[in-house]
């Protein structure tokens, strides 16, 4: 009809507190968007049930003289990216029991905002250094997108809401990256910069990254000090150089067909002679 506007298209994306979230990389993305576009809270996941108060522990605080308590709870936030595009972020600590239940609370409200998709974010240490680009995982529809990152072990709660939704019938996508463990649990703006740069690439919106890219510069310049000062630490992160170029050239190599690929068995044969040596 003519003057009737369109309705926007919402897409979900999640986060957690807790395990999934290394450096609070993945959660300061949805604190970011929150911070930078027009948000409203619309809702929130707050049963007793899912939580351990001994793990996710209640917080004192005190608002215009009263004293309160915040009880862990996940909040859920209508973003406007654009006139044509909003985001239901979904923000929370991991609940610590009847994760199904808690899958199925999430997915409800994805389908009161008529969600076209579901986008989990996450974080993990590993050994990577962080004078390279930080390894980021991805996966559309439960299918990893590089079969060598093909993942068996512990998951948390994005992997398993990542299934119920594909179960409903929603696209999906899970995107994880890698982060330094010798620099500890301190926030990794890095981290957060490349998710942020893969769901604008995802969405095809540019998400204002500025800010964060200015504090992931001094990231790196603060890494570069701490490596620079510790001989042990700087041997460890040349190592890890040396390991992340190789792993590189393999992926080049075996991307340019089956001569090359001969190439590299020689160059890795050569490489662990040398170790041997």
């Amino acid at each position: 009809m003519y003057g009737q506007r369109t309705r926007a298209k919402y897409i979900m994306v999640a986060a957690f507190d807790g395990w999934n979230d290394a450096g609070q990389s993945a959660t300061n993305v949805i604190r970011h968007l929150v911070s930078k576009f027009h948000a409203l809270e619309v809702g929130h996941i707050s049963r007793d049930g899912y939580y351990d108060y001994q793990t996710a522990r209640p917080m004192q605080c005190v608002i215009q003289g009263t004293r309160r308590i915040l009880w862990p709870q996940t909040a859920f936030y209508d973003i406007t990216i654009n006139e044509s595009l909003h985001i239901l972020a979904q923000l929370g600590p991991e609940p610590n029991y009847q994760w199904m239940e808690y899958c199925k609370e999430s997915l409800h409200f994805a389908r009161q905002y008529d969600v076209d998709s579901i986008i989990t974010l996450g974080s993990m240490f590993a050994e990577c250094p962080h004078t390279r680009p930080l390894p980021m995982d991805m996966s559309i529809g439960g299918e990893q997108t590089d079969p060598d990152n093909e993942y068996n072990g512990p998951i948390g709660i994005p992997h398993v809401l990542d299934v119920a939704a594909i179960e409903e019938g929603y696209e999906t996508k899970a995107i994880w990256v890698s982060l330094p463990q010798y620099f500890g649990s301190d926030p990794c703006p890095q981290a957060t910069l490349q998710l942020l740069e893969t769901l604008s690439d995802i969405i095809g919106v540019r998400l204002d990254p500025k800010e964060i890219a200015e504090r992931a510069e001094q990231w790196r310049a603060h890494c570069d000090i701490m490596v620079r000062s510790n001989a042990d630490l700087a041997q460890y992160v040349d190592q890890l150089e040396h390991d992340a170029d190789m792993r590189q050239h393999a992926k080049d190599i075996a991307s340019s067909g089956t001569p090359a690929v001969e190439q590299l068995v020689q160059e890795a044969e050569a490489y662990l002679r040398d170790q041997q040596i």
